[in-house]
């Protein structure tokens, strides 16, 4: 796929995006979810080797590709890896799904309830070494708690920022400002976070765009507006902790709007799986994310 074809089939959204990007003190917990225990692996090598296994065995199997899975955000030790014998965004680009790469570095301790994304002093040179491997896009995850306008403009502006570094090396950045669901005023928060993000898109050149990762909203259409901007490749949205049935159908009340789901796809995969269990389980899972991502409902 070339860059406009990449960009063509993220901006018609008939699919999702896959988030396979667990990175740093979620890996264990992935693993764990995965049947894979603590004792079965000793050191950081040998436990990203095993996630790196469980990352090429979903990459690889027959349901997942380009039909239903329109792209896949993978952490940077994964984009550096193989699959098949092909490095990973090679391999994803031949599945017909479009490859970004997480490049956020972890979150700062909360201030005027957010978290900021901390400093990625090498970032110049990931998004050039990502580029050179044919990765699309980038994600950049931060994290808002309460409604605060403070922070939450603060977030926003970060996001932002970082948004046009990614920019600036010719791919396409994913803004991911998650609300965090378990927070008591969220319905009053994504509009804060709506209305700070529609200032910042008013503001961008007119031949940018960004891409948006945000929490499936508490009340069904707040993100419309954001939906519809002209500056907005895609809207896509994190389950955020969800299960996959709760996910898939808050999802489905929100027009435009696709999945981008970590723990709501994985969360039946197991390592002690045949190859034909794995693939039907992983199938069952990219049906219904699929469909809550390309059939509304009413919300």
């Amino acid at each position: 796929m070339t860059k406009d074809e990449m960009t063509a089939k993220i901006a018609e959204g008939r699919g999702f995006i896959a988030a396979l990007d667990q990175s740093g003190g979620s890996t264990p917990k992935a693993l764990r979810a995965y049947g894979v225990n603590d004792d079965e692996w000793d050191g950081e090598e040998a436990m990203y080797g095993k996630i790196h296994d469980m990352r090429s065995r979903i990459i690889s199997a027959p349901s997942f590709n380009g039909d239903r899975v329109i792209g896949a955000i993978l952490f940077e030790r994964t984009m550096d890896g193989a699959v098949d014998g092909k490095p990973t965004p090679t391999a994803l680009i031949d599945k017909g799904v479009v490859p970004f790469i997480k490049i956020d570095k972890g979150l700062e301790d909360e201030a005027n309830g957010v978290q900021l994304m901390k400093p990625m002093p090498t970032l110049d040179a990931l998004l050039t070494r990502a580029s050179g491997l044919g990765v699309f896009g980038t994600k950049e995850r931060s994290v808002i708690n309460s409604a605060n306008p403070e922070g939450i403009a603060a977030v926003v502006a970060q996001q932002f920022e970082i948004g046009a570094q990614v920019t600036a090396h010719g791919m396409m950045p994913m803004l991911e400002p998650e609300y965090s669901i378990n927070a008591s005023d969220r319905a009053e928060g994504e509009v804060l976070l709506r209305d700070e993000i529609l200032k910042h898109l008013d503001a961008l050149p007119e031949n940018q765009q960004v891409m948006l990762k945000l929490s499936i909203p508490a009340v069904a259409g707040t993100y419309d507006a954001l939906v519809r901007h002209p500056k907005v490749l895609k809207v896509v949205a994190l389950s955020g902790g969800f299960n996959r049935t709760d996910a898939c159908a808050e999802l489905a009340k929100n027009e435009g709007m696709i999945a981008s789901f970590s723990r709501a796809l994985l969360q039946e995969l197991r390592a002690g799986q045949s190859d034909a269990e794995f693939d039907t389980v992983l199938d069952e899972a990219i049906t219904a994310i699929h469909r809550a991502s390309t059939e509304k409902t009413a919300a």
